[in-house]
């Protein structure tokens, strides 16, 4: 009988384009990467896992740790919508830049008027969850986004990245939640000279990034709103200052925050530190700074452990209220050159059980350059090695009613050059055994109030301040 011959035919399992990118056949019915070739055996997978994100729809991560040597790009308006997950998943960024990187083209506002169709039907919603990432190069980078709209990262953790989750260009709607940024050389939750309306960071960790935890850097950002957070420890103590959440608009124009329900705290010993820092442009329009940006709303947080708790510089319109702060090492509060400032009911505490006296922590308060600002129901408890609890330089139409400064080193309340201003029904005592403190003290100013307080030790009030009446001074007994 003849033999026959078996012709056998070799199909490509994906035609490779000239841009270096794959046309993928029908995506095969398990749709997780290994299914497309990755292996997590230390080898590279980043082809296997490219090739399975550019058949779009759903991509899934088995347990695993899986090494790419190239960003892993979701390009939306090519694949559509996308969903990444993971079950026990590592991915290990070897190369350089991010991880992942969502690319959109979403060129309009949060309004869905300004949605382009394509953005709805293609790039809506592209989401990231339940997947691990580490760094494997020092530029390595978490995930980055740029013309996203309505990027959801939940239940991520990355860690040993230059920043964590890197967002530029232009996005809106952003989600993160219920996530680990963890121990990463640059910074956490980077806002990059974003446009960005809308972005909500909730329910997350975002600690011991050396180059800060929070920031918005540039940019135009509005709407961003940080609640239930623990965020600590985002600081270097060797690089240049920053925050755990940063805002600022050197450089762009950023305001409209909620800062509310967090612990927001350390390092004292990194030079420049801050738990909060907002800092607005400095160059002033027609001489007088009025686009100083803010609306910002600081409330319900414990803050503690860093150089200053909150810092303001150039900023206008914030709140700050319902929060507890100690161990300020230079401040508790430090407004410079701001407006609008409401200082609410606050708790700055001196309790013995948080404290190392060696660390000559000052928990003091000090408005310097600023105007129009109101300072009511704040309790500022044992101020140490600081020239006053609380101090006024250089202020104009600052209103300081109801407050209590107590057991403070140096003076309670210290008014320099502060003019069309007013101190009244403050309570500013000192009943420590020997005390040598001052109550209140003024230099220089004018068209001032200060009435109806008790001052519990002798003060220096100079004639020609304003008007002093009416204050109960039972030293003089």
């Amino acid at each position: 009988m003849p033999r026959r011959c078996l012709l056998l035919l070799i199909v490509p399992a994906f035609l490779i384009l000239p841009n270096g990118r794959t046309q993928q056949p029908a995506k095969p019915a398990g749709g997780t990467v290994r299914d497309w070739g990755a292996k997590a055996d230390g080898s590279d997978d980043w082809r296997a896992i490219q090739n399975a994100v550019d058949a779009g729809g759903h991509i899934h991560f088995p347990s695993g740790t899986y090494h790419v040597s190239r960003p892993i790009v979701v390009e939306l308006a090519r694949v559509g919508p996308v969903a990444v997950t993971g079950s026990a998943a590592r991915v290990v960024m070897a190369g350089e830049g991010p991880a992942f990187k969502f690319v959109g083209t979403h060129a309009g506002t949060a309004a869905p008027e300004t949605v382009k169709d394509d953005v709805w039907d293609r790039q809506r919603r592209p989401a990231i969850d339940g997947i691990e990432i580490q760094g494997g190069h020092e530029r390595a980078t978490g995930i980055e986004a740029t013309g996203t709209m309505q990027l959801t990262i939940t239940r991520v953790h990355i860690r040993k990245c230059s920043h964590g989750i890197h967002l530029t260009g232009r996005n809106r709607n952003v989600t993160i939640a219920d996530s680990h940024v963890y121990h990463n050389t640059g910074i956490g939750v980077f806002l990059d000279k974003v446009n960005l309306h809308q972005i909500n960071v909730t329910g997350s960790h975002v600690s011991y990034n050396a180059g800060g935890g929070i920031a918005c850097v540039g940019g135009e950002v509005r709407n961003l709103q940080i609640a239930g957070c623990d965020l600590e420890a985002n600081h270097s103590r060797t690089g240049p200052p920053t925050a755990n959440v940063l805002i600022d608009s050197t450089g762009g124009t950023n305001a409209e925050v909620a800062i509310t329900g967090n612990t927001i705290q350390h390092t004292r010993n990194a030079p420049g530190s801050a738990n909060v820092r907002v800092k607005g442009p400095t160059t002033p329009s027609k001489g007088i700074d009025e686009r100083r940006d803010g609306h910002v709303t600081i409330s319900g947080n414990v803050l503690s452990d860093t150089a200053v708790n909150v810092h303001l510089d150039h900023a206008r319109g914030v709140v700050i209220t319902g929060n507890t702060f100690w161990t300020g090492l230079e401040y508790n509060l430090l407004a410079e050159h701001s407006t609008a400032v409401v200082v609410g009911a606050n708790n700055l505490d001196r309790n013995p059980r948080y404290f190392r006296e060696e660390d000559k922590a000052t928990d003091a308060v000090l408005f310097r350059d600023c105007t129009d600002c109101t300072v009511t129901g704040l309790q500022l408890k044992g101020a140490r090695h600081a020239p006053a609890g609380l101090a006024l330089e250089r202020c104009d139409r600052v209103s300081v009613t109801g407050v209590s400064v107590l057991d403070c080193d140096g003076v309670g309340v210290w008014l320099k050059d502060v003019t069309r201003s007013r101190v009244t029904g403050c309570l500013i005592r000192d009943d420590r055994p020997g005390a040598t403190s001052v109550s209140m003290r003024t230099a220089g100013g004018s068209e001032n109030l200060i009435a109806d307080n008790v001052l519990g030790r002798p003060h220096e009030i100079q004639r020609g301040v304003g008007a002093v009446e009416r204050n109960y001074e039972p030293w003089r007994k």
